[in-house]
């Protein structure tokens, strides 16, 4: 237990000038572009005195050493500046559009990871069964882009079988959370949250089936060598069937690559956010962050992407903790 504390207190640590640098160089980015926020805040055709009385009001006209350290200080607040296009805090648009991305991605990365381990786990018990991978590898090889225009038209155009865009039917469900699944069982309604499944599902398919072909093969593979140790041998002496040995032994022990694979995944996710979003119509952070591009919002853009870069260090010590829990040995190794 003291190995495991000393690790996560040096991964914490560790995080710390990496965030830093982050900072400085979203700061760079910001300071050197040729885009000026006064000038995109009042217009084309506001005069120059406006633009410059604007870019005093802003401390853009201050020292480059005073602007980083109120940059760095508004961050520490939370303030990731404000959104040109919106004319609000990007923080309280992230407040608004984050509980729809988070909904999608703890749904597409539930469905993926539980596809995931049901592949392994029977293609590990029933070795010859192998059309179902390869089908399975060849869906989650496509792009996304591709998947997620089949699903719309095959599945709401064609069949009417689920719906292509919004995230609920005709209700201003507002809750809590803003996850509209939650919400409608929070406030008694499951019908509501039902509806929320129904409009859920295409996207967090489309989202999840990439994760469910990653974290498969790797989970597929390191069953594979577990499932030859003597450990394994011995369980099937007793008479135990391959599929308890795969529950009881082989999961956890071959848990430390596909737990990697895993935080790659969620650190791709949001690429492919973009895209599915749009496809979608489904109003998230991604759907925010293509608007800002097309939009030409730089401070929207560098805001987003300082959080996104931040939530990847984030998932990488969350990984890295669950690797350790999952084997203890390799706090010490760290």
């Amino acid at each position: 237990m003291k190995a495991i504390s000393w690790f996560i207190l040096r991964r914490l640590v560790a995080m710390a000038p990496v965030l830093l640098c982050m900072s400085f160089i979203v700061f760079c980015i910001q300071s050197f572009i040729p885009a000026d926020p006064a000038r995109a805040i009042v217009g084309p055709s506001a005069p120059i005195e406006t633009v410059n009385r604007i870019r005093d009001q802003l401390g853009l006209n201050d020292p480059l050493l005073v602007q980083y350290t109120r940059f760095v200080t508004r961050l520490a607040h939370g303030d990731l500046g404000t959104s040109v296009r919106t004319r609000q805090s990007i923080t309280a648009d992230v407040r608004t559009f984050l509980p729809a991305t988070t909904e999608l991605s703890i749904a597409a990365l539930s469905f993926g990871i539980c596809l995931a381990i049901a592949i392994a786990t029977f293609q590990a018990a029933l070795p010859k069964l192998t059309a179902f991978r390869y089908l399975l590898v060849g869906i989650g090889s496509a792009p996304v882009y591709l998947t997620a225009l089949l699903m719309v038209y095959v599945f709401s155009f064609r069949l009417s079988w689920f719906p292509g865009s919004s995230r609920i039917d005709g209700h201003d469900l507002s809750g809590p959370t803003g996850m509209n699944v939650i919400d409608g069982l929070v406030s008694g309604r499951p019908d509501l949250s039902l509806n929320a499944i129904y409009h859920l599902a295409l996207p967090a398919i489309a989202l999840g089936l990439p994760v469910a072909a990653a974290v498969g093969q790797t989970l597929s593979g390191s069953l594979h060598d577990v499932l030859r140790q003597q450990y394994a041998q011995a369980a099937r002496g007793r008479g135990l069937s391959e599929f308890k040995i795969i529950l009881r032994h082989g999961l956890r022990n071959s848990a430390a690559a596909p737990l990697a694979m895993t935080g790659l995944q969620v650190r791709l996710l949001f690429g492919n956010l973009l895209i599915v979003e749009r496809v979608f119509g489904w109003p998230g952070l991604g759907s925010y962050m293509v608007q800002a591009f097309a939009s030409a919002d730089l401070p929207a853009i560098l805001g987003l992407s300082l959080l996104l870069g931040a939530f990847y260090i984030a998932i990488g010590a969350v990984v890295d903790l669950l690797q350790v829990l999952a084997d203890p040995r390799v706090a010490g190794r760290g």
